[in-house]
Parts: C-alpha cells; structure tokens; sequence
C-alpha cells in the first residue's frame, strides 16, 4: 500500500510534501554491487543524488574528500555525534559511517531524490525519522559470486576477504526489512529495475500533480 509522502524533517514543512524529493534507502553486502548499480542510475537520471556520508576510515588510492565522502577523525566525528548532526550513524568494519541532516534536508527541500548508500543499521535509523523513504536492498546471484567479486579486487587477503564473507552474510539476514530486493545477475536488468523503481516513485499523483500543474491546468481547460 503506497504511503503519503511527510517531511522527513520538522524544519522541512514549510516544503509541500509532493514538492520535496524522495529519499531512497540502498543497502547491501560488500561486493554486491550496489556502487556500481547507483553510480550508473546517476548517470541516466536527472534531478537524484547521492548524500555524501562521512567517515572515519584512511581514504584509499583513487578517492576524494567530498567526492567519495568527508573524511574527519574519530574526534572530529564524535563531536557531530553529540551535536546531533547525523541523521543516522553506524560503526562498520571498525570505523564510522554517518550522514549529515542537514545536507538530506536541504536537498530533499529543493525537489532533489536523494540516494542514502548505508548498511542495514543506518537504514533501521532513517526509517524512525522517514518511514516514507523507499528502501532498496541489492543481493548477489551467489556466495560464490559474491566471493569472487571480492577477491577479484585484489586489495584484501584470504582472511580479510573471509571476515567480508562473514559480514556480507550478516547484512543480507536483513533484506527483508525493505521493501525493495533486487539480484544483480544481470547488471543491466538490476539497473532497469532500480530505474522502474525511481519512475514508478515519481509518477504517483501527488507528484504528478506538483510537478505538472500547469500542464495540468491547461489540459483541462474547457474551450470557451
């Protein structure tokens, strides 16, 4: 049953809630694809985004702050927790991951979907605060599969790539807590399901209705 969209914000009513951007929740195991299959959903759609987390661990070769994430110190992090500058937060392979509130807000008021790429601890957190945010959970066709994709990045040891194993187990024991599973066999039918899930979103009347008013005016003029 589809829900009403409501601000995902107290300070975000002044926005009409069809006229804000929908949040988009995507989680997965490590492996499963899941940056790949958004990164190319932002290359063929307009007006969504990525928020981008920040987070405790070394940036690695190839990345930027800012681009990739904000990378800040464990203090540094600590501090936005207090302050309450996360709208959700997770410890995971021993570092910290969190997205900033204000950044989701900002954007979501301006009409913008926002795509949160976190882990199933981060999206339990997100669902308190929106629970009319879509959520997405990406599955590999196989553990072996997934196995191979792993060690196929040639960056991690046999028993790094076997503690990942482990913990891509742990976090797929939550895919049905969203509403959304997609198996990414295939790279381009996984991304046309992504795709349908986003223009199915973005047909629902109430966003029809805002986005289209004047041609919906104009249509249903009657002749004089």
């Amino acid at each position: 049953m589809s829900r009403p969209d409501t601000p995902v914000f107290a300070n975000a009513a002044a926005t009409p809630a069809a006229a804000q951007g929908t949040l988009y929740i995507v989680s997965a195991p490590s492996g499963a694809g899941k940056t790949s299959l958004v990164r190319a959903l932002l290359e063929r759609n307009a007006a969504i985004g990525v928020a981008v987390s920040h987070t405790t661990r070394a940036m690695r070769p190839g990345e930027a702050d800012g681009v990739n994430y904000h990378f800040v110190t464990e203090e540094t992090f600590e501090t936005m927790i207090e302050a309450g500058e996360f709208f959700e937060h997770a410890w995971v392979f021993d570092r910290h991951y969190g997205t900033s509130r204000a950044e989701v807000e900002k954007r979501l008021a301006m009409g913008e979907d926002v795509i949160l790429e976190i882990d199933w601890q981060g999206a339990r957190q997100v669902r308190e605060l929106a629970p009319e945010a879509e959520s997405i959970f990406i599955l590999p066709p196989s553990k072996e599969a997934l196995r191979e994709r792993l060690a196929g990045r040639g960056t991690d040891d046999a028993d790094v790539i076997d503690r990942r194993m482990r913990d891509a187990v742990s976090e797929m024991s939550h895919f049905d807590e969203y509403e959304h599973v997609l198996i990414n066999d295939s790279f381009e039918h996984a991304l046309h399901e992504l795709e349908c899930i986003v223009h199915a979103r973005r047909s629902r009347l109430d966003k029809v209705r805002t986005r289209y008013a004047r041609l919906l005016a104009e249509l249903l003029d009657t002749p004089r």
